[in-house]
């Protein structure tokens, strides 16, 4: 593989921490792994590395964190690793925009891992939109990288179904498993040079804009399908959460119910129709009306600070009744 030699590796959340863990396993350990600097988390906000620092740091490798890769310093850095230049960067979910001075240093280009079948769900947040959408198959895709949003030429593309109960916390650590191997096996086809890079179709183009806290709003006028779907795309973060007597509330767990026009489930979307027995979970679940008359059953819930509870001890500690509404 010497046309490659030496890899940098860019990535820093335990997305990329697979790929990372690859590529030392199948002999192609990078020279230099950069990733972000240390940030303040959790309550005590104290400085903590991001994981990819940390496994690279317990596995002994060169460690770089710049605070950005714009900057002549570092780029002057990545140039000395070599008498002429890296021979390629391996990017996976690094977390900073690559400008063009950056791209044009390694001498075999910039490979990127993308978490979705591109040209679908460019952007920040490819897991999630799949998820949320409803989809029922996702994949990753290594690409060559170019100043344009995540629309480099393709190398290769793997499939992966998406479970119908799947969260996309759940889907995300499957997809860097396969994403790992996929960037190994794209390595090896490149040394041997049998990849042939094709273009993606920009018509077929769609956008995962990057997450905030925001994201995660219940709106209930929208079906029990979409909201049980953006609750999946929203778990482990942001969340996705409503109101209830002027309070958040997460929901943590929920599905579709069938309507039952008996109990009048054509009421306003957010209101409370009461408590409704799940057979195939043996527990309850709070049917709340949503758009177009679907039905939302929610089976667990967690107000801030607290701990969850199941629909039923929430319905008692809450006192709630048939009726009362969530916004």
């Amino acid at each position: 593989m010497p046309a490659l030699d030496p890899i940098v590796f860019f990535g820093t959340p335990d997305f990329a921490v697979p790929t990372l863990a690859a590529l030392v396993a199948a002999g192609r350990a990078p020279a230099l792994v950069v990733t972000q600097p240390s940030r303040p988390v959790g309550r005590s906000r104290q400085p903590q590395d991001p994981p990819v620092a940390r496994w690279a740091h317990a596995h002994g490798l060169a460690v770089a964190q710049p605070e950005r890769v714009r900057a002549p310093e570092f780029l002057e850095t990545l140039r000395a690793l070599a008498p002429q230049s890296p021979g390629i960067a391996v990017v996976v979910a690094f977390g900073q925009i690559f400008p063009r001075d950056l791209l044009a240093v390694p001498r075999s280009g910039c490979i990127n891992l993308h978490a979705s079948l591109l040209p679908r769900w460019r952007g920040a947040a490819p897991i999630q939109a799949a998820v949320a959408a409803g989809e029922e198959r996702t994949g990753v895709t290594t690409m060559q990288m170019e100043a344009g949003l995540d629309s480099g030429p393709i190398l290769l593309q793997e499939e992966v179904a998406i479970g119908a109960a799947e969260t996309a916390g759940e889907l995300s650590i499957r997809l860097a498993e396969t994403g790992a191997a996929l960037v190994v096996r794209t390595l090896d086809e490149l040394a041997r040079g049998g990849l042939v890079p094709r273009a993606q179709d920009a018509a077929l183009a769609t956008y995962a804009p990057r997450l905030t806290r925001d994201s995660g709003r219940a709106g209930w006028s929208l079906s029990a399908k979409t909201l049980s779907d953006l609750l999946r795309a929203y778990t482990p973060w942001p969340g996705l959460t409503a109101e209830l007597s002027g309070a958040p509330v997460k929901l943590v767990r929920a599905r579709v119910l069938a309507p039952d026009p008996e109990a009048g489930d054509e009421a306003a979307p957010g209101t409370f129709l009461g408590l409704r027995h799940v057979p195939s979970d043996r527990s309850d679940a709070l049917a709340v009306a949503c758009g177009g008359g679907s039905v939302l059953g929610v089976e667990e819930l967690q107000r801030p600070g607290r701990k969850p509870l199941r629909a039923a001890d929430f319905a008692n500690g809450e006192r709630l009744r048939a009726g009362d509404r969530f916004s």
